[in-house]
């Protein structure tokens, strides 16, 4: 929770809820209303209705009644003239209007918790929290199964919702609060944002020996001659190794590009293809496979594996804890002054 019930009506509090209004642009729809007047909670319930994605499990989470918070919603909606969340299946989804007021909400009621002095001592065995990550399928695999191992014994009431985050909209799902952090190759951490490198990014080349007459290591001739696999996030054909191989003026016969990289390799144990994927995730799960795995034959560069998360986020004790708990389970060595 990110702020408690039945705070007195300060003008701190007032020039909070202001904020958030102004940024949520509903100003129009609320200016026969005494600001002073405004309920700060209905900001807190719609943040744990982000968080939760569950009227029953906000209400628990703010440890009022269902009524209560389907009142609020209620409210919101009407305010908002939206119905912030829709459901679907089982699940309430966030409507386009609230995904993009989250952010502004978010960091308004984290800015009044600093300055009131009241965030909560952090206790992660009781901490009751999700955190939605932003990575490539290759990071999650890396990175999700141990770590929701470790989570389990460390943090069992905190929850992960990783979803895909292309390193040209990450900084877009970092401001509007879609994620709470994002962990990839290319991403820049803008002025709002702190960022953190994690290890060295490089890639590897697989192939079927079954379907490629080629040996490993396979030579600059066939490498350059042969037909590719490769992943891509991007509108670029040529996708992960699109500007290392600018850098170097070399051009490649790319023959399929997807965001997955199963399917990169799947693709390599069905064709006579190359796939070239992240040396990390080559070494793990080509083998497996069938396939080969050999060092690229040419001097790719590429930026280092980062994590970035918004400043909001910089000092959350809960935040703070969990990306020392992904640095661990990375089995990285990470100077945290690097932070930047």
């Amino acid at each position: 929770m990110i702020i408690g019930t039945g705070l007195p009506r300060t003008p701190l509090q007032v020039s909070m809820v202001r904020s958030a209004i102004k940024s949520m642009r509903i100003m129009e729809t609320i200016d026969h209303f005494n600001l002073r007047a405004f309920d700060l909670n209905l900001l807190v319930a719609f943040d744990a209705l982000m968080e939760e994605g569950s009227v029953t499990r906000a209400a628990r989470r703010l440890k009022i009644g269902q009524p209560a918070m389907s009142h609020a919603l209620s409210t919101l909606r009407m305010l908002l003239d939206d119905e912030l969340f829709v459901r679907v299946g089982q699940a309430m989804q966030p409507t386009a209007r609230a995904v993009a007021v989250a952010g502004p909400v978010r960091t308004a009621l984290m800015q009044a918790q600093a300055a009131l002095g009241a965030r909560e001592s952090f206790r992660p065995e009781t901490e009751r929290r999700i955190f939605r990550l932003g990575m490539s399928s290759e990071l999650e695999l890396l990175l999700l199964p141990a770590l929701t191992a470790r989570l389990a014994v460390a943090a069992p009431g905190i929850r992960l919702h990783a979803r895909m985050a292309p390193s040209t909209q990450v900084e877009t799902m970092i401001d509007t609060g879609v994620i709470d952090l994002a962990v990839g190759c290319s991403l820049e951490p803008a002025s709002r944002h702190r960022g953190l490198d994690l290890f060295p990014a490089g890639v590897s080349c697989c192939f079927n020996p079954q379907r490629l007459a080629l040996d490993a290591p396979v030579g600059l001739d066939d490498y350059l001659a042969g037909r590719h696999a490769v992943i891509s996030q991007s509108e670029s054909l040529h996708g992960c190794v699109h500007e290392a191989l600018e850098r170097i003026r070399t051009d490649l016969d790319v023959v399929m590009a997807a965001p997955d990289f199963l399917t990169v390799l799947s693709a390599a144990v069905e064709a006579p293809v190359i796939a070239t994927i992240s040396t990390r995730v080559a070494r793990r799960f080509a083998p497996p496979l069938g396939l080969t795995v050999s060092p690229v034959p040419l001097d790719l560069v590429f930026p280092p594996v980062r994590m970035v998360w918004p400043v909001r986020l910089d000092r959350d004790p809960a935040a703070a804890w969990l990306r020392d708990r992904i640095i661990e389970t990375l089995g990285l060595d990470v100077v945290h002054d690097r932070a930047a």
